[in-house]
C-alpha cells in the first residue's frame, strides 16, 4: 500500500510508490520508541503525544490509499486478525455510544472521546502494517528497525541504572513540549524506564521485542552477512535487553523475559537453544556478582506472596470485578470512561472486561489470538526461510506482550499499547505474504490457476514451453 503513480511501460508489476508503509511505519518506530512517552505538545494534553496523532496520520493515510491504490488480479487470502479487528472496533463504537445514551459525569466524557480516538490511532497502525507491507524486502526493513529501537531503548535503560538519572532532563527545555517524568526506586535499586512511562511499560519493550532480536541475531539480521563486525552487533541488542530486563528490579520483566524464550526455543537450532539458556543464565550469575543485594532483592519479590502490596492488588482486583461488571456484563460501561476514583485494576484484561464489556475483551484477545495463529501458520506455510523465522518470533513477541498485559493497565500507555497492535499487524502482513507472494516479492499464481492459463494457450501446456519471466510477475 502505498501513494502510486502509473507505469507506462503495462507492466504486470505493482505501481511503483513514492511513500511506502515501510518508511511510514518507520517513522512511527521512531516517534514511538524514541521519544519519550510521557512527552506531549503543549495545550493537548494526552491527545499531543507524537506517536498518536502518527497513528491518526497513518489511519487517514490508509483510507486515501484504498481509495485509490493499483487493484491487481491476486488471490483471497485468509486474514483472521481483520475480523477480530473489526469485531474489537464494533464493540468500542457500541458501547461509547451506549455511555453517552446512559449519562456520564462530565469529566468523563473527554476521557471516553479521547479513548475513540486512541482507538482510531492503533486502527491506523494496525491497518498499514497489515495491508502496506507489500514485500519481503519491506518486512525485513521494519523489523529490523524495531528490533534496534528497542535495543536502543534497552540500552538507555542501562546507562539510568547505572547513574540514576533519567537522561532525558533536556527535553523539559525544548519550546511548546510538556514533559514530566522522574525514576522511581525499588529498595535501593532504581527502576528504569528507558523513553517509557513506567517500569512495566518498558519491560513490555524489552521482552516483547526479545524473540525478534534473538531470531534476528541468529539470521545476521534476516539476512546472512559476510563481515563478522555486522554479524556479531546483532546480539548487542539482545545483550542489552536481557541485561536490563534483569536489572528492571520487576517481577513483570523477569516473567516477560523468561516467557520470552521459552515461546522463542521451538524457532531456534539446537545449538542455539543450548546458547540461549547457557548465555541467559551466565548473564543472571555476572548480575547477581556484579551489582551486590539484586538477586536478593529479586527472590524476595517473587517470594513474597500474597501479602506483597502488587501481588495483593491484583487478587482484590479480581475479585471486585463481578461487581463493576454487572452493570452491563456484555458491552460494559464504555472504554475510558471507568476513572481511578473508582479503582485502579493492574491488568489490562480486568480493566477491558469492565470497559467493554465480556464481549470487548474476548475481541481484543481474539486479535492477540489471530495474531498468533496467523504468524505461526505463516511460518508453517511458507518457503520463505526469513518469513518463517519472522512469523515464529512475531508469535512469540505477540504472546509475549499479551501475557505482560494482566499485570498493569497496559492499554493506558502508549508504547505497550502500540507494540501490541504493531505486532498484530506484522502478524496478518506475514500471512498474507505467506499466501501471494513468491520469494522475488510479487505476487505469485496458485498452480491450479497457472495450469489453467498454461492449458488455454494453442498446443496446451506442452506446446506453451517453460513459463516465462512475464507470466511469472
Amino acid at each position: 500500500m502505498a501513494l502510486d503513480r502509473e507505469i507506462s511501460d503495462g507492466s504486470a508489476r505493482p505501481p511503483r510508490r513514492i511513500i511506502s508503509a515501510a518508511m511510514m511505519l518507520s517513522i512511527y518506530l521512531v516517534l514511538l520508541f524514541g521519544v519519550p512517552s510521557s512527552l506531549t505538545i503543549a495545550g493537548l494534553a494526552s491527545v499531543g503525544r507524537p506517536s498518536f496523532l502518527w497513528g491518526l496520520v497513518l489511519a487517514f493515510w490508509w483510507l486515501l490509499a484504498q481509495l485509490q491504490r493499483y487493484r491487481p488480479t491476486r488471490i483471497r487470502v485468509w486474514q483472521p486478525v481483520r475480523f477480530a479487528l473489526l469485531a474489537f472496533v464494533i464493540i468500542v463504537l457500541v458501547s461509547f455510544g451506549a455511555a453517552l445514551l446512559r449519562g456520564q459525569p462530565a469529566d468523563q466524557i473527554s476521557p471516553a472521546t479521547t479513548a475513540v480516538l486512541r482507538v482510531v490511532s492503533w486502527l491506523g497502525v494496525l491497518l498499514v502494517t497489515m495491508d502496506g507491507i507489500a514485500t519481503r524486502g519491506e518486512m525485513i526493513k521494519v523489523v529490523r528497525g524495531l528490533t534496534i529501537g528497542a535495543g536502543l531503548v534497552a540500552l538507555l535503560g542501562l546507562a539510568q541504572f547505572i547513574t540514576g538519572r533519567t537522561l532525558l532532563d533536556w527535553v523539559v527545555g525544548l519550546p511548546g513540549i510538556d514533559y514530566d517524568t522522574e525514576l522511581t526506586a525499588r529498595g535501593e535499586f532504581t527502576r528504569v524506564a528507558g523513553t517509557a512511562t513506567h517500569p512495566l511499560e518498558y519491560a513490555v519493550i524489552v521482552t516483547g521485542c526479545l524473540p525478534l532480536a534473538l531470531l534476528a541475531a541468529m539470521t545476521d539480521g534476516f539476512r546472512r552477512q559476510e563481515d563478522r563486525l555486522i554479524r556479531l552487533s546483532w546480539w548487542l541488542p539482545v545483550t542489552f535487553m536481557i541485561v536490563s530486563s534483569l536489572l528492571s528490579v520487576s517481577r513483570s520483566a523477569i516473567i516477560g523475559l523468561v516467557i520470552a524464550i521459552l515461546a522463542t526455543l521451538p524457532a531456534m537450532s539446537r545449538a542455539y537453544r543450548r546458547l540461549t539458556i547457557i548465555g541467559g543464565a551466565f548473564a543472571a550469575v555476572v548480575v547477581a556478582i556484579v551489582v551486590p543485594g539484586m538477586a536478593t532483592t529479586m527472590i524476595t519479590l517473587f517470594l513474597g506472596g500474597p501479602e506483597e502490596p502488587s501481588a495483593q492488588s491484583r487478587s482484590n482486583a479480581l475479585e471486585r470485578l463481578p461487581e463493576f461488571l454487572s452493570s452491563s456484563p456484555l458491552i460494559g460501561q464504555g472504554l475510558g470512561t471507568f476513572m481511578p476514583r473508582y479503582y485502579i485494576f493492574d491488568n489490562e484484561w480486568a480493566l477491558l472486561t469492565v470497559e467493554l464489556g465480556i464481549l470487548g475483551v474476548t475481541a481484543f484477545a481474539a486479535i492477540a489470538v489471530a495474531a498468533i495463529a496467523s504468524a505461526a501458520c505463516s511460518a508453517r506455510r511458507s518457503r520463505d526461510p526469513e518469513i518463517i523465522t519472522i512469523g515464529r518470533g512475531v508469535a512469540a513477541a505477540m504472546l509475549t506482550t499479551a501475557v505482560l498485559f494482566a499485570f498493569f493497565d497496559a492499554m493506558g500507555f502508549p508504547i505497550s499499547a502500540g507494540m501490541y497492535f504493531f505486532f498484530a499487524g506484522l502478524a496478518a502482513a506475514l500471512g498474507r505474504l505467506s499466501q501471494t507472494e513468491d520469494l522475488s516479492g510479487f505476487p505469485m499464481i496458485k498452480e491450479p490457476m497457472r495450469d489453467q492459463v498454461r492449458k488455454s494457450l494453442p498446443g496446451g501446456r506442452a506446446a506453451a514451453g517453460p513459463m516465462t519471466t512475464e507470466e511469472r510477475s
